[in-house]
């Protein structure tokens, strides 16, 4: 069930990072305006928040572990949110980088 609940976090603190960077991006990029940044401000705040929910106690292990969920996430928010069609080694390096996430995070360690 800990590993379910942690899944689930990383999952919530991916959209929040993931959607408040992009809309800092719409904000400023594509210039809609300083609700959007702000919007994508409190967005990136969230995300801070959630990770400290994570059941492990190590900073350095849940935001190493975090960033193979932030690859693997950014991919799917690109296709989703602004069309981007991956190519075959987007998708093997997003396969990659979640393998690593999940031997970071889930890995016995015999504690």
């Amino acid at each position: 069930m800990l590993v379910l609940r942690s899944a689930a976090l990383f999952v919530v603190a991916a959209l929040f990072e993931i959607g408040g960077a992009w809309l800092v991006w719409q904000g400023f990029r594509e210039h809609r305006g300083w609700i959007w940044i702000g919007a994508g401000v409190i967005a990136l705040g969230a995300y801070g928040f959630v990770a400290t929910l994570q059941p492990d106690g190590e900073f350095g292990r849940i935001l190493a572990a975090y960033g193979g969920v932030f690859v693997a996430g950014s991919i799917v928010w690109g296709m989703v949110a602004d069309g981007y069609r991956p190519d075959r080694w987007d998708v093997i390096g997003a396969l990659v980088c979640l393998a690593g996430m999940a031997l970071i995070m889930y890995a016995p360690r015999g504690r």
